[in-house]
């Protein structure tokens, strides 16, 4: 009987410490492959200077195992005007693009990087750089990525294009006008301008052709049902799907009609006053007072 229960005591033991084994390499595992999940991805960086025939491509990815392929689309996406392939040396690679006779269009040229025979979104990326006449259009440094913050040393990509369009927002306090201005260095093709609530709604869209010195202006009318949510609307200008051609501005609204500015400032400002008079008149009541 006693020797039955030693028995069974041993088989528990023995069964608990198979459990904990086994918890533990679950527990590895999954965080391996939690790890395995998280390290993919690839960063690629286009780089040109103005009027120059020449891009650089730079770039980072987790995997070695296989080529990074790039291909050049022209802007009407009908045209393949230049491949090109490299081995990554320990997560980094670099490639320089000439523009060529094939580049006969003038636009965007998108730069598709891909590192896999099968279309993986984690290992293709695209990035745009605008060509005209043969020269890179615009000093231009653009990233894109998909590798998590602090691998591979991966910080938050910036886009420093220089910018061809720009916009400012006007209106007087109380009003139901906003006045909007801007300038582009791109004629030929009408700017969008797009109105939207705090909430996310889409309020507004107009449309406006830039004059012969690039200049344009529109007049957009607050109020109805649209503009009832008090806040912020941002109002944006586009002329491309692209950075230096997609400005924004904000403009604060309230029942419907435009708050100053600086009105909160102005408030400030004006309480500081009454505050200092009150302080002030008091002060001098006291100092006349008569002494005894």
């Amino acid at each position: 009987m006693i020797s039955n229960r030693m028995n069974f005591k041993r088989s528990t033991t023995s069964m608990a410490i198979a459990l904990m084994v086994l918890s533990l390499i679950s527990v590895t595992a999954i965080q391996q492959d939690a790890f395995a999940q998280r390290s993919q991805g690839i960063s690629i960086t286009a780089t040109a200077d103005k009027g120059s025939d020449t891009i650089m491509i730079m770039g980072e990815t987790i995997s070695n195992i296989t080529d990074v392929t790039f291909r050049v689309t022209s802007p009407s996406g009908n045209n393949v005007v230049a491949i090109g392939q490299i081995s990554p040396v320990n997560g980094s690679f670099d490639l320089e693009l000439k523009i060529g006779q094939m580049w006969s269009e003038d636009g965007f040229y998108t730069i598709t990087a891909m590192q896999s025979v099968v279309q993986n979104s984690l290992y293709t990326l695209n990035v745009e750089v605008e060509v005209i006449n043969g020269m890179v259009a615009s000093n231009t440094s653009v990233t894109e990525s998909n590798l998590e913050t602090g691998i591979l040393g991966y910080s938050e990509p910036k886009d420093t294009r220089d910018r061809g369009l720009e916009i400012n927002a006007e209106a007087e306090m109380g009003s139901d006008m906003i006045e909007i201005t801007g300038m582009t260095d791109r004629l030929g093709t009408d700017v969008t301008l797009t109105v939207v609530a705090p909430n996310g709604n889409i309020v507004s869209i107009d449309q406006v052709s830039p004059a012969l010195n690039g200049e344009f202006t529109s007049v957009i009318t607050t109020g109805g049902p649209l503009w009832k949510q008090d806040g912020f609307y941002t109002v944006t200008a586009k002329q491309f799907n692209d950075f230096a051609y997609t400005a924004s501005t904000e403009v604060d609204i309230k029942d419907g009609l435009v708050v100053p500015e600086f009105g909160t400032i102005a408030a400030m400002i004006l309480a500081v006053a009454i505050i200092s008079i009150i302080a002030v008149s008091a002060k001098s009541r006291l100092s006349i007072m008569p002494r005894y």
